[in-house]
């Protein structure tokens, strides 16, 4: 399982997992859903208490990570697969332009 902190100016705002199966999940933060119920990170994953669960990552997060030559570049310096989404939003995504960051949280072993 990996684990991402998904940030959204600054502010913690949820948690992105990759869950042993493959499958994806997005859960706002408790505390971001009280105070910032309408700063949403993207129209698709409105703030709300319920969890978002995808057997792909989702096209939010696909979106952040570089394409093309940038890719090519962020999977060779890194020995990441490019078929690693997560292991590439993970690597490249820390300091995305815009206002939302991914933070890696350190690997939890069940």
């Amino acid at each position: 399982m990996r684990q991402a902190k998904i940030y959204y100016d600054n502010l913690f705002c949820g948690l992105l997992t990759e869950t042993n199966d493959g499958d994806f999940t997005f859960k706002y933060d408790a505390e971001y859903v009280k105070k910032h119920s309408e700063q949403f990170i993207t129209f698709t994953m409105p703030v709300r208490k319920e969890v978002f669960k995808d057997q792909r990552l989702f096209a939010f997060f696909e979106g952040l990570i570089p394409e093309g030559w940038l890719l090519d570049i962020a999977s060779k310096n890194w020995k990441i697969n490019r078929n690693d989404r997560m292991g590439l939003l993970l690597a490249c995504c820390r300091n995305c332009i815009g206002a939302v960051s991914v933070e890696s949280v350190k690997e939890n072993y069940e």
